[in-house]
Formats: C-alpha cells, sequence, structure tokens
C-alpha cells in the first residue's frame, strides 16, 4: 500500500518562500506521476503542478507559473512544491497524489489513485 505524507507547511508573510515535501512510502511501479493540489477555505480543491514519470516533463497552475517549482527525487521517493513569491491567496491545504500514469493531469482528480492528508500554508499580508 502506497502512503504519502506531505511536510514543511506554516506561516509566511506574503512575498516569501516554503518549500513542501511529499514523501512516498511503500512500492509504486511505474509508470508513476506525481501532482500538487491545493483546497482553500470553502474553495473547490485545484491543481497547483504535477511532474510526469520522466521526472522532467512539469505543468503548472495559471496562478502560480513563475513562483512555484515542482521536483521530484527518485531515490528518495520525494516530490517537492518550491514556493517563491507567495500571496494571501495561496492559503490552503496543499495536497500531494500520485498517479499510476507516464503523465499527470493537472485538471483530472480522478486519474490519483493516492493523496496524503494535507499540509496546511497560510500567508499573511
Amino acid at each position: 500500500q502506497v502512503q504519502l505524507v506531505e511536510s514543511g507547511g506554516g506561516s509566511v508573510q506574503a512575498g516569501g518562500s516554503l518549500t513542501l515535501s511529499c514523501a512516498a512510502s511503500g512500492y509504486m511501479s511505474s509508470p508513476n506521476c506525481m501532482g500538487w493540489f491545493r483546497q482553500p477555505p470553502g474553495k473547490e480543491r485545484e491543481g497547483v503542478a504535477t511532474i510526469d514519470d520522466d521526472g522532467v516533463t512539469t505543468s503548472y497552475g495559471d496562478s502560480v507559473k513563475g513562483r512555484f517549482t515542482i521536483s521530484r527525487d527518485f531515490a528518495k521517493n520525494t516530490v517537492y512544491l518550491q514556493m517563491n513569491g507567495l500571496k494571501p491567496e495561496d492559503t490552503a491545504m496543499y495536497y500531494c497524489a500520485a498517479a499510476r500514469r507516464w503523465s499527470c493531469s493537472i485538471s483530472r482528480t480522478s486519474d490519483y489513485l493516492y493523496w496524503g492528508p494535507g499540509t496546511q500554508v497560510t500567508v499573511s499580508s
């Protein structure tokens, strides 16, 4: 059974940075792609970033392009989300997810088989 656990959330002032990590335990066969999603209070979950099985191909939500960077370390079974230039509207619970696919969709949450419990990010103005 694959388990995902996020870490690195916290409170930061606008303009600051945070790096989220998502550690995967258990055997996850290839192919597998990973994604980060977020759910602001009272709103629907939205895709933030994805990274494909090749570890190179990425995609980003329009609201985070140029500010967030997703990466993965295959040796550590960990996916990262580097967040720079944080804004109050980035405040949300952040989740990582894994799909048994070569390429992940940033919008199709149904593709993802495994989800972490989430880590809270709060950005104050």
